[in-house]
């Protein structure tokens, strides 16, 4: 193991902590930024300060944002009927990039995971709630991750909503576009089929 000198050794351990990046990428990534111009270092460490700093969760739909309420929640061109639950903002930006979905949005920041510790009073379930009893909300989209966690999620949230009378829709999962059945597996497949609609 090669001892690096401490600012090195520092800046290698700091990026070993991001998601996703091992001692190795860490000190590729470390050995960038020293390879760099200076400006270019600076630039990159004034972004992550500014990213830090500048954002914030929006008080409607706790995306993030550099302006409260958000962009999104402001519009006059967005349909204020409709509600599309996601886990993440990462979603929001996924949901945003279709240009089809012209409603609003509310992010749980997670969801139901009894194997994690995270039930539904560690996620923001009960913002959601409160938002339908104070907006003219006509239908909630429950758009969170095909996964048991986000399947489990939803089921909780459909049970809470449709005794208030609004319409609860669940994105449909199945087959990706250019995806081959034969590589399906049992779930995807009658999740396709429980999707289908007529043509």
């Amino acid at each position: 193991m090669i001892n690096y000198v401490a600012p090195v050794a520092k800046l290698i351990e700091e990026f070993s902590k991001l998601p996703g990046i091992g001692r190795k990428t860490a000190q590729r990534l470390a050995f960038y930024i020293l390879n760099s111009k200076e400006e270019e270092a600076v630039s990159l460490a004034e972004a992550i300060i500014n990213a830090k700093r500048k954002t914030k969760y929006c008080s409607i739909c706790l995306n993030i944002t550099d302006i409260d309420p958000c962009r999104i929640c402001t519009s006059h061109k967005r349909d204020k009927s409709m509600i599309c639950v996601v886990e993440d903002p990462r979603d929001v930006a996924a949901m945003e990039r279709t240009r089809e979905y012209n409603g609003l949005y509310h992010v749980l920041h997670g969801a139901i995971s009894p194997m994690e510790g995270i039930g539904p009073e560690d996620i923001k379930i009960k913002e959601l709630l409160l938002r339908l009893q104070n907006d003219d909300i006509k239908e909630v989209i429950l758009a969170t991750n095909p996964t048991i966690e986000g399947e489990a999620t939803s089921m909780y949230i459909s049970k809470l909503v449709k005794p208030m009378g609004i319409k609860v829709t669940r994105i449909a999962h199945g087959i990706p576009v250019g995806g081959d059945l034969e590589y399906a597996d049992e779930v995807t497949l009658s999740k396709a089929l429980e999707g289908r609609r007529e043509l």
